[in-house]
């Protein structure tokens, strides 16, 4: 199945805008993020902690809305779904 990651500000610059990746049936959020950490030394270590949880600052989106880090890896994802990784996010 194609799951779409999006992302934005500095985890656009190591994920990209928009990435399509082909993942098995059954996939969880959880196993996404790793899998995409696995591209990129920088990138895991913007995702994750020392003891590799999701960092407390990382913004996650399921198709637009927003999804408790804790929960990732019960999250099963569908073919098509989107997912955006944000940074934190300040502002006026």
């Amino acid at each position: 199945m194609i799951i779409i990651v999006r992302g934005f500000a500095r985890f656009g610059e190591l994920i990209g805008r928009e990435r399509r990746m082909e993942v098995p049936e059954g996939t969880t959020l959880r196993a996404l993020l790793d899998q995409l950490a696995d591209t990129s030394p920088a990138l895991a270590e913007a995702l994750f902690d020392n003891e590799r949880h999701v960092r407390d600052y990382v913004i996650l989106m399921r198709n637009r809305q927003r999804v408790e880090r804790k929960n990732a890896p019960d999250i099963v994802l569908d073919d098509g779904d989107e997912i955006a990784v944000f940074p934190p996010v300040a502002g006026g």
